[in-house]
Order: structure tokens, then sequence, then C-alpha cells
């Protein structure tokens, strides 16, 4: 069954802004790493953010200072506020919970930046 259901990507310009949401059942959610990562055409995935079950985070230096990842552990959801977004942010983002044995992935969301 689906446990990972992301949301919020589209169109934007250069200099614009989306934020991605990410809604996980409970039983994968609690106590998971939960991150981002991308996946441009042509390139392999890579990180770009992750925070941990008590708010710890972690960014790619590319999106350092311009995204900002962040989790309800009430709701089960974590959330990517993307600012400033380049043309080079293009990609399908994907949303991962890592726990100690298993990794869960969504069906991604694809975010282009483009005038």
């Amino acid at each position: 069954q689906v446990q990972l259901v992301e949301s919020g990507g589209g169109l934007v310009q250069p200099g614009g802004s989306l934020r991605l949401s990410c809604a996980a059942s409970r039983s994968i959610f609690s106590g998971a790493v939960m991150g981002w990562y991308r996946q441009a055409p042509g390139k392999q995935r890579e990180l770009v953010a992750v925070v941990t079950s008590s708010g710890s985070t972690n960014y790619a230096e590319s999106v350092k200072g311009r995204f900002t990842i962040s989790r309800d552990n009430a709701e089960n959801t974590v959330n990517l506020q993307m600012n400033s977004l380049k043309p080079e942010d293009t990609a399908v983002y994907y949303c991962n919970a890592q726990r100690i044995f298993n990794s869960y992935w969504g069906q991604g969301t694809q975010v282009t930046v483009s005038s």
C-alpha cells in the first residue's frame, strides 16, 4: 500500500518559491529519519535535506540558505520549503523515510524552475 505521498510540485519561475509536503503512515514515520531527495534527467538521485525525529537537520550544500526542511510529528508529515529557486533545482523530488532496517520512498513530484 502507498505509505508516502508527496504533493506541492509544479512550475515556478526562477527566484520563486514552492512548498513540498509528504504525508506518511504513522508506522513508518515515527522515529524515522525523514528526507527529501531529487533526481534530475540523466543524473543520479541526490540528497536534498534530512531531518531526524528530534529535529536535527542536514542539507546539501547547493540548497543551504534557500531550502528548509521541517517535520510535524503529530501529523506525520515532512515539508520542504524551497525559496530562491534556480533552474538547476529542476528535478523529480522524492520523499524518503529511513528506518533501521527499511527505507521507504514516495512516488515523486516534479519541480520545474523555468521562465
